[in-house]
């Protein structure tokens, strides 16, 4: 079976004074039609430069340095920029952390969506109109046909990110990229968003790739789950096997840094040490300078994830048992 979504060796480099410095390292990854991957990390990891580069909305001094994207089946990584501006919206919608920068101030809501869903789609104002209506309802926006005629300074944070997912899945998109989606949002309201996010894209059969360093938000939300670190992919599989039994030391830090309810401690567990730079990633494996397990191969020989874009994990240590 075809994935909706094929991210194949996809490598990214930005220019510098003193030559290109790469900032994503061959990462490879696929989802299925009605699936959600989280893609997980620190910050710095490359998730939100891996879902631009999808977008197609790389710019100078980033470029695609190698690999390619395919969306049903079609490369769309080497499309020209007006082909890519009918893509986006239509087939691809997307939600970013703060919805001001996604929303005109200057336009009410109403007419934003309605004027997405004409350009893209075959219909008539009227048309365009009762569908921005009702995908508010549907994102739960109370007043839904008042609220068409709100500017966005007229709405909460919470309402505002509502509306950048109605914008998101007006046209029926076949993939949906969230990054950060609820960061700037309170706790209530973050497992709101997340409810509808999961539930749009289970009702319109839509991939979405959510992108966050938010593992309590991955737990909540992701079918699958793929673990960036310094512009790799370190670990992908189901979200039960990367959660209850990560593999790579990596994945096996980020969860033992979160608290248990159950559970008392004097001290959070933490990761030593920092995150490379790009352009001063060590040999070998990215994270061996930080690891608690690092074997001399680790120091010299680069582990990969394999073959298979659905799971797998890039260690030595794999099939040993480990801890972070």
């Amino acid at each position: 079976m075809t994935a909706l979504l094929d991210v194949e060796d996809l490598t990214i480099e930005i220019a510098t004074r003193r030559g290109p410095v790469v900032a994503v390292d061959g990462v490879s990854l696929s989802i299925e039609a009605g699936e959600v991957l989280g893609v997980v990390g620190e910050s710095g990891a490359g998730k939100s430069i891996t879902g631009t580069a999808i977008l197609g909305l790389l710019e100078p001094p980033a470029r695609r340095a190698r690999g390619q994207i395919r969306l049903e089946g079609r490369r769309i990584d080497n499309l020209a920029e007006p082909e890519l501006r009918q893509l986006r919206g239509k087939s691809i919608g997307a939600v970013f952390q703060d919805p001001l920068t996604s929303l005109n101030p200057l336009i009410p809501i109403g007419r934003q969506i309605t004027q997405t869903i004409m350009t893209h789609l075959p219909v008539t104002f009227a048309e365009a109109h009762d569908r921005a209506f009702r995908l508010l309802s549907e994102v739960g926006i109370p007043a839904a046909r008042e609220r068409l005629a709100a500017y966005p300074h007229e709405l909460s944070g919470g309402m505002r990110q509502r509306v950048v997912l109605a914008l998101a899945f007006c046209c029926e998109p076949r993939l949906v990229i969230a990054d950060e989606p609820t960061t700037a949002l309170d706790v209530s309201v973050q497992a709101q968003v997340i409810d509808l996010l999961k539930r749009l894209g289970r009702e319109h059969g839509t991939a979405v790739m959510l992108i966050t360093h938010d593992m309590g938000v991955i737990a909540e939300t992701a079918d699958r789950i793929a673990v960036m670190y310094a512009g790799r992919q370190v670990e992908v599989g189901t979200a039960d096997d990367v959660l209850l039994r990560p593999r790579h030391p990596y994945t096996q830090g980020l969860m033992a840094s979160i608290p248990a309810i159950d559970e008392r401690r004097d001290e959070l567990v933490q990761i030593e040490g920092t995150m490379p730079r790009p352009g001063a990633v060590p040999a070998g494996c990215a994270f061996h300078p930080r690891c608690r397990v690092c074997l001399p191969r680790c120091t010299s020989e680069r582990p990969t994830l394999g073959n298979d874009a659905k799971t797998g994990v890039a260690c030595w240590l794999a099939d040993r048992p480990a801890s972070p």
